[in-house]
């Protein structure tokens, strides 16, 4: 059968010749970015004197390292990735479970689940600035419909500005997490849980016993992609907080562009970026050795 797929010389320099220009653009869409970005980390780089490069080393990443701001974005970088992919664990289990309950209308409920993912981030966090104002915002309302008395004003306090980011990236994104998650849930056979149930097991013996095994390479594919999404966060914070107060909300893929666009530092932007491309590293492979491990 091997035999009958191989290609002569002539036919794979034709095949090769076809696949050479897709090759080409991915090189120079991706690879030439990161290339220059690693590069451009050794040097800094004066951009109103006709963009003058002067070989610095490792100068920036030094920086990096004394520069409480960076480190304040780094901190809450791992921080809202960590405690936002927890929680897209946790809720989209359980809206995955709900979802693939047997009831009428539920291909509606499935479609209405998604609206928050379908709406644009920029357009989530504007509206979200508005919704957690102390005066005129939706969330206090509500919670004055218990308590008239509550004044907060959740978007100038570090801890509460950090809590209310998350909140939003969870209501956005869990939806499609959770649909997804329903997918792997619709490829376990009906027949594995009736066996079990024959043999006694209740829902939640079911549930660790046969979901979350059967489900964990899902859950842990998704978890890679969901992961670096959240790491390279930028348009949430931008558009509801602007990295404020001080820096306690500012993610380091939203300083990047800070230093770059607005300090015009690019050098030192680059290094942050590298920085930046390393706890993708460690993240990605984390859960690659997760992944590895469910397989045996």
């Amino acid at each position: 059968m091997k035999a009958a797929f191989k290609l002569s010389p002539g036919k794979l320099t034709i095949a090769w010749l076809f696949i050479l220009p897709v090759l080409l653009i991915r090189a120079f869409t991706t690879l030439y970015p990161t290339v220059v970005t690693f590069v451009s980390s050794l040097f800094e780089i004066n951009i109103f004197k006709g963009g003058d490069w002067t070989f610095i080393g490792f100068d920036n990443f030094v920086t990096v390292l004394q520069d409480e701001k960076v480190l304040t974005s780094i901190k809450f970088t791992l921080i809202f990735t960590s405690v936002s992919m927890a929680f897209h664990i946790i809720f989209g289990i359980f809206v995955a479970m709900l979802l693939n309950v047997r009831f009428k209308g539920k291909k509606f409920l499935r479609t209405v689940t998604l609206i928050p993912w379908a709406m644009p981030m920029i357009v989530t966090g504007l509206a979200s600035k508005w919704a957690f104002n102390n005066t005129y915002g939706l969330i206090n309302d509500l919670i004055r419909r218990f308590n008239p008395d509550f004044q907060f004003d959740w978007l100038i306090y570090p801890a509460s500005a950090r809590l209310a980011v998350i909140m939003v990236d969870l209501w956005k994104d869990v939806p499609f997490f959770a649909i997804l998650l329903l997918a792997g849930l619709q490829f376990i056979p009906d027949e594995i849980y009736e066996s079990a149930k024959i043999d006694g097991a209740g829902a939640v013996k079911s549930f660790w016993a046969i979901t979350m095994p059967l489900l964990m390479r899902t859950l842990l594919t998704l978890c890679i992609f969901f992961t670096l999404w959240r790491i390279v966060s930028y348009d949430i914070v931008y558009a509801m907080t602007t990295g404020g107060p001080g820096d306690a909300t500012s993610l380091l893929a939203y300083r990047i562009s800070v230093e770059a666009f607005t300090n015009l530092n690019i050098g030192y932007a680059s290094a942050i970026a590298v920085c930046l491309f390393l706890i993708m590293v460690v993240f990605s492979s984390l859960n690659l050795v997760a992944i590895k491990r469910t397989e045996h």
